[in-house]
């Protein structure tokens, strides 16, 4: 077996802990972005502070969901190398 190539099961692995760092930061994203709807419901905000809430929240949201998917796949190469 040659040893520069990875496994079928180290494939398996990687598009499973892909999948999981998308659906966690996406969800992550998406918790982010409801909070500050809420927020802006629960404060009767109207215009543009009711704009202004809901862009930050999703200016939050996407900078959230982006750490996310960097730090699952960061930690994952990281165990990968190691050999775990």
């Amino acid at each position: 077996m040659d040893m520069g190539r990875e496994s079928r099961w180290e494939k398996d692995a990687m598009t499973v802990e892909i999948v999981f760092a998308l659906v966690t930061a996406a969800v992550l994203a998406g918790v982010i972005f409801a909070v500050a709807w809420t927020l802006a419901l629960a404060l009767h905000l109207s215009g543009s502070a009711e704009r202004g809430v809901l862009a930050g929240g999703a200016l939050l949201g996407a900078v959230a969901g982006v750490w996310r998917l960097v730090r699952v796949l960061l930690r994952f190469d990281e165990q990968r190398r190691m050999g775990h």
